[in-house]
């Protein structure tokens, strides 16, 4: 029943992070071009000028996608790999998921920092607890 359970959690976040980085381009190339960026200046000074807040908001967190939910993929196939998938791992990989989505909506959105870190807090927690449950079972 739960065979392929920890694959599912997995392409979510992937299909997540993929939703981050159209959000990204959404709003960067609009915002390029309303600042009149030289994109020749760019490539040679390597630096891309200061874009609104709302903007740059989205392209950290599509970065921050690429940090610690790598633990999660890991994790996650390791569990899947390690142990017979069951509701528990599942529903912690679930978890994850929704709460690293939460945190690119709050990131993205109002960035509300205390409740970011909190979301952030109990994501870590999360993979801590899948951590240890797959440890255990072997």
């Amino acid at each position: 029943m739960y065979a392929h359970g920890m694959i599912a959690p997995i392409l979510a976040l992937v299909a997540w992070t993929l939703v981050m980085w159209l959000w990204m381009y959404a709003t960067r190339i609009p915002a390029m071009q309303a600042a009149n960026v030289d994109l020749d200046e760019v490539s040679r000074t390597g630096k891309l000028p200061d874009l609104p807040p709302k903007v740059a908001r989205v392209a950290a967190n599509y970065n921050h996608l690429h940090e610690q939910p790598t633990i999660f993929y890991a994790l996650a196939l390791a569990s899947h790999l390690a142990t017979p998938a069951d509701g528990v791992a599942i529903g912690l990989a679930w978890t994850y998921v929704l709460l690293r989505i939460v945190h690119s909506l709050i990131q993205a959105t109002v960035n509300r920092i205390p409740l970011r870190f909190s979301i952030f807090t109990l994501g870590t927690l999360v993979l801590m607890a899948l951590l240890i449950r797959t440890v255990w079972m072997l």
